[in-house]
């Protein structure tokens, strides 16, 4: 895409291989004036084709976006909610997520037929709004400290779904939150988690989270789900990555899916 105004920059360079130059040139010695016009003119069309076919505006723009705007792993969760209907079919029928923004994500899963779905907030929520605040009066969410054991029996849940709420934990923590996701699923667990060196769309919160992200690796995610003995779900990967093929679909965040325990 570059080649050809690089190509009309180096022939304007050059000198005479280029028509517009020559006329400009060949009249130079009866209008000095409108020759200087004329050059000035060019250029400024030259500069304004290198630039409009280097897309540096729209691409600066999405720079700009992107770094303004943070990443969050629930909105990404949301963007793959389709992705993850055609991976988990009937396992989407009780659903529980577990997250901040979880209002969102529940409010998103109710308009589903045949679909029941609860949440779990493991922070604050001073800042909700109303539809929120009559979730947790109904007891579809409620606001519960994950480092402790989860309030919920064994496989009381189809599917667990989990997105910026790992990401807060020290491994000390993790060690007793990953078998509780795992013990109160019967299909899996789902967890959306930031990529190292991301920036946080809520980074800034450290009164609510308690510490900053420790955005972790995949291998360092997968040495500890390993330690935690917990399998990968290799049937929901494998389904999940289809899915996302056919829907051209590219996560901002790192997916993993896990095994329910036994």
């Amino acid at each position: 895409m570059s080649r050809r105004p690089t190509s009309l920059a180096r022939r304007l360079a050059d000198g005479g291989s280029v028509p517009f130059v020559e006329s400009v040139q060949s009249k130079a010695h009866t209008s000095p004036l409108l020759s200087i016009g004329l050059l000035v003119v060019g250029a400024i069309l030259l500069v304004g084709y290198l630039y409009s076919n280097s897309g540096g505006s729209s691409s600066y723009g999405e720079a700009v976006s992107k770094i303004g705007g943070g990443i969050s792993c629930t909105q990404e969760l949301l963007r793959a909610m389709p992705v993850l209907k055609k991976a988990y079919g009937d396992s989407m029928r009780k659903v529980l997520h577990v997250g901040p923004e979880t209002c969102s994500v529940v409010s998103e899963l109710l308009k589903e037929e045949d679909t029941e779905v609860w949440g779990m907030e493991p922070y604050d929520l001073d800042d909700s709004t109303a539809k929120c605040k009559s979730l947790v009066r109904k007891g579809i969410v409620r606001v519960a400290d994950i480092k402790f054991p989860l309030p919920y029996k064994a496989k009381s849940f189809s599917l667990i779904m989990v997105s910026d709420a790992l990401d807060y934990l020290s491994p000390r923590y993790l060690n007793k939150t990953l078998p509780e996701l795992a013990r109160v699923s019967s299909n899996g667990v789902v967890v959306f988690t930031g990529y190292p060196g991301q920036q946080r769309a809520k980074v800034a919160e450290l009164s609510k989270f308690g510490r900053p992200a420790k955005l972790r690796s995949s291998s360092w995610w997968i040495r500890y789900f390993f330690q935690c003995k917990l399998e990968e779900n290799e049937s929901g990967t494998k389904k999940f990555e289809q899915a996302s093929e056919k829907r051209s679909y590219k996560p901002a965040c790192q997916v993993f899916h896990l095994k329910s325990l036994p």
